[in-house]
C-alpha cells in the first residue's frame, strides 16, 4: 500500500511497546469503489488534519482502508470480556486501529477504522460494516459528545461499493472512530486470563502513562499507584454513568469490553434514548432480561468495576486476601461517586445551586411522578425550564402542584435569584436529544441515497441547549406507541 502524509496525520503507535500477545499486526482488506459519505469537519481541524485534502483521494483512500499514512502501523487489538455475565476471548472482529494520532494541542487519539475487513478476532465474521449501523454511531456519537458527555467520536463514513449480507444485503460503510484509547476492562481481564503479571504490569503502566499520568506522582511506590488507577477509573465510570442517567442515555450493552479505562462512552450498538420515564427501559432486542435496563446501569457499572477490580489483584498484594480487601476498600466507594455526581446533575436540572438535605426527596418524588403519568424525560425537564406547565396531564395534577409549590419555595431559599436558577437549568437541561424516531428517519433516508434528513438532524443536535426555534420539532414524541427496540449491528 502507499504510503504518504500529505493529509496532515501525525501518527505515533506506542500501544504496540506492549507484548505483540495484545495485538495483531495487519493492514486493512481494499475495498472496490470508495464514497465518501459524511465528513466531521470540526474534528478533523482538531486533529490537525487537512479537510480538503482528507475529502480528496488520498484521504478518502484511507478512510476506506486502501491506504496506510506515513507512521501508522495497523493493528488489530485482542481483549476478552463478560457479555451479558459470561466470559469469552474477544478482540477486534472487525476494527482496525491506524495508529494513534498526535493533536497539534498534543492530544494523544487512536484513530480506528470499523468495517475495513477480517482480523484473526473476527471468529467467523467477514469484518464489514453495514451503512446503517455506521451512520448510526456517527449521529449518536456526535450527539453525546455535544451534550457534554465523555465519548469516542466519529470522523467520517466511507461507503464501500460493496454489499455485506446479514438476513438480507446492505450497502457497506466503513467508520473511522477517534477515541481517548480503545483499553478496556476486557483488555485486562485478556491480560489477566491469557498473559503473564509481566503483561499485565506493562498494560497498568501504559494506562497509568497515557491515562492518568498524576497517579506516579502522588503514589510513587508500585502497589499504591495500582490502587489509585482502580480508584480514579471508578471515578470516572461513576462520572460517565451518572452523565448517561441525567440525559435518558440507555447504552444497551454494558459488557466489560465496552468500558473504557478512559471513561468515555463507547459502542453504539443497541443504545437508544428514553423517551417515557421508567427506570425498567430496555431497547435492546437481546437484553430479554432486563439486565442492562435504564434503572441498572449504575449498578452494572459497579459489576463491571469489580471485574476491573479481580485483574488488578496480582498487582495490589501477593497476599490475595489482602489483595482482595485493598480492592473492596476502594470498590466501595464507586457508589457514592455515582451518587454525589448524580444528584449534583438533578440538582442543576431543577435549578438547585447549592444543596439541602431534602434535596433527593424533592428530585425522587418528581421521577416518581414521571413515571406514574407516563411523562417524557427530556420533555419535563424543558417544560420545567420554560415555564410552560400546561401540556402534559401530570402538570394538571394535584401532586405535581404540590411538587410545585415545593419546589418554588427551594428555590428561593437558595442565594441566588430565580433568573439564576433557571440559567442554571437551561444549561444543564437539553432542549432536544437524538429521539429515537428521528435517527431511524434519519438512516432510512441516507440508506436510499437522501442524506439532508440526516444533515438537518446533525445540526439541531449540535448544540442541544440552544433552546431554538429549530428544535421545537425535534422535541416531540412519535406517534405511534409500539415499544422500540435495538440490535446489535457495530
Amino acid at each position: 500500500m502507499t504510503k504518504f502524509k500529505k493529509t496532515g496525520w501525525n501518527f505515533d503507535n506506542s500501544y504496540t511497546g506492549l507484548s505483540a500477545s495484545f495485538y495483531t499486526r495487519i493492514d486493512p482488506t481494499p475495498v472496490r469503489s470508495p464514497k465518501l459519505i459524511v465528513f466531521n469537519h470540526p474534528l478533523a481541524s482538531s486533529l490537525g488534519l487537512d479537510a480538503t485534502a482528507m475529502q480528496g483521494d488520498e484521504g478518502i483512500a484511507v478512510l476506506a482502508g486502501n491506504r496506510i499514512p506515513e507512521g501508522a502501523l495497523p493493528i488489530a487489538q485482542a481483549y476478552a470480556g463478560h457479555q451479558f455475565g459470561y466470559f469469552t476471548m474477544l478482540g477486534d472482529g472487525r476494527a482496525i486501529l491506524l495508529g494513534e494520532q498526535i493533536s497539534p494541542q498534543g492530544e494523544r487519539l487512536d484513530i480506528q477504522l470499523k468495517g475495513p475487513g477480517r482480523t484473526p478476532y473476527s471468529r467467523g465474521g467477514d469484518g464489514r460494516a453495514a451503512l446503517g449501523p455506521m451512520l448510526r454511531e456517527y449521529i449518536i456519537s456526535e450527539a453525546m459528545h455535544a451534550l457534554g458527555i465523555p465519548t469516542t467520536r466519529s470522523l467520517a463514513i466511507v461507503a464501500t461499493g460493496q454489499p455485506v449480507t446479514r438476513e438480507k444485503e446492505y450497502p457497506g460503510a466503513i467508520l473511522t472512530r477517534v477515541a481517548a484509547s480503545h483499553i478496556r476492562v476486557g483488555t485486562f481481564q485478556y491480560a489477566a486470563n491469557y498473559g503473564t503479571v509481566q503483561d499485565l504490569r506493562a498494560l497498568a503502566d501504559y494506562t497509568i502513562e497515557r491515562h492518568y499520568p498524576y497517579i506516579t506522582a502522588n503514589a510513587p511506590e508500585d502497589r499504591a499507584r495500582y490502587l489509585m488507577l482502580l480508584e480514579e477509573v471508578s471515578k470516572r465510570q461513576a462520572a460517565l454513568i451518572a452523565k448517561w442517567q441525567l440525559v435518558g442515555f440507555i447504552h444497551g450493552v454494558m459488557n466489560t469490553d465496552n468500558m473504557t479505562i478512559s471513561g468515555e462512552t463507547i459502542d453504539y450498538g443497541p443504545c437508544a434514548f428514553m423517551d417515557r420515564y421508567d427506570p425498567e427501559t430496555v431497547f435492546s432486542s437481546i437484553d430479554s432480561m432486563g439486565r442492562y435496563a435504564y434503572g441498572n446501569q449504575p449498578y452494572i457499572g459497579g459489576w463491571n468495576l469489580a471485574r476491573f477490580a479481580e485483574t488488578l489483584l496480582p498487582l495490589l498484594h501477593d497476599d490475595q486476601e489482602l489483595a482482595i480487601e485493598l480492592a473492596q476498600d476502594r470498590m466501595s466507594l464507586y457508589m457514592d461517586f455515582y451518587h454525589e455526581d448524580w444528584l449534583r446533575g438533578m440538582r442543576a436540572k431543577l435549578g438547585l445551586a447549592d444543596e439541602e438535605e431534602d434535596d433527593e426527596l424533592l428530585v425522587n418524588r418528581l421521577l416518581e411522578l414521571m413515571k406514574e403519568y407516563g411523562e417524557d424525560y427530556t420533555n419535563t425537564f424543558r417544560a420545567l425550564t420554560l415555564n410552560e406547565l400546561e401540556c402534559a396531564e401530570m402538570f394538571r395534577s394535584p401532586e405535581f402542584a404540590e411538587w410545585h409549590r415545593l419546589w418554588k419555595e427551594r428555590i428561593t431559599r437558595q442565594p441566588e435569584s430565580e433568573m439564576s436558577a433557571y440559567q442554571l437549568m437551561r444549561a444543564s437541561n437539553p432542549a432536544i436529544i437524538p429521539r429515537n424516531h428521528r435517527v431511524e428517519a434519519a438512516l432510512d433516508a441516507a440508506e436510499q441515497g437522501d442524506l439532508s434528513t440526516m444533515e438537518r438532524l446533525l445540526a439541531v443536535l449540535s448544540n442541544p441547549y440552544a433552546y431554538s426555534d429549530e428544535q421545537v420539532e425535534y422535541s416531540t414524541l412519535p406517534e405511534t406507541t409500539k415499544p422500540y427496540r435495538t440490535y446489535c449491528g457495530t
